[in-house]
């Protein structure tokens, strides 16, 4: 069943892609071109910011069955969105500290030619994917390279981290079928699930836990 459900045409996967490009509000779907070949998704076209072409990315990942995503978009930022380095890293230190979840005074940001070389430690994973979130939508940013550390206050064995997320995760989803790994920093979630909203909790818990740097989610929906 589970081996069915993960199978897709490449005639499947564009469809879905170019529908998820439509439905969500952050991209521009007449700008955007899409082929898929052997569950690889190419996006082609040109946007005026690098937001809608990473928002492009997201979506195209959103999809059941592929299996990479290969961005050929052109950016070509309009003369008005310009924007220098100092302004940009003025602007990038605001955000942080507008972030309540962000401890923005553990971090320390460099911009070099509109690339955001972001610094410094967190005690949780969802705060460092915060921080580069937040950064990424800014106007002129060109890129942003995350150096942030994950370090607890007090780390756990894997295998009492391993439990606690089981639990979590049985208490949120509902669901038993989901299976955990864990391995130092690193979180593996595996199984099957009947809804994307299930996928997703999952994915939110693991991001919550505290030490987690990295989450591979391998969850597989087959309602």
């Amino acid at each position: 069943m589970t081996t069915t459900a993960a199978v897709r045409t490449d005639p499947e996967i564009q469809r879905d892609v170019l529908a998820e490009l439509d439905w969500d509000a952050q991209t521009r779907p007449t700008d955007i071109g899409v082929t898929v070949v052997d569950g690889v998704v190419t996006l082609t076209g040109q946007v005026d910011s690098f937001a809608l072409r990473w928002a492009a990315e997201r979506c195209a990942h959103r999809v059941r069955g592929v299996r990479a995503v290969a961005s050929d978009i052109e950016v070509r930022l309009p003369v008005a969105e310009e924007r220098t380095d100092a302004d940009i890293a003025i602007a990038a230190s605001r955000a942080l500290e507008w972030d309540s979840f962000v401890p923005a005074e553990r971090l320390d940001v460099t911009v070099a030619d509109g690339w955001i070389m972001l610094r410094g430690e967190v005690e949780y994973g969802f705060q460092r994917r915060t921080a580069e979130r937040e950064l990424r939508r800014l106007r002129g940013v060109r890129g942003v390279t995350n150096l942030v550390e994950v370090r607890p206050p007090a780390p756990g064995s894997d295998e009492q981290t391993r439990r606690d997320l089981q639990r979590v995760l049985l208490r949120r989803t509902g669901t038993e079928r989901i299976r955990v790994g864990v391995a130092g920093n690193t979180v593996v979630l595996d199984g099957v699930v009947r809804s994307w909203w299930q996928r997703e909790e999952a994915e939110r818990a693991a991001w919550a836990t505290p030490g987690v740097r990295e989450v591979r989610d391998r969850i597989v929906v087959a309602g």
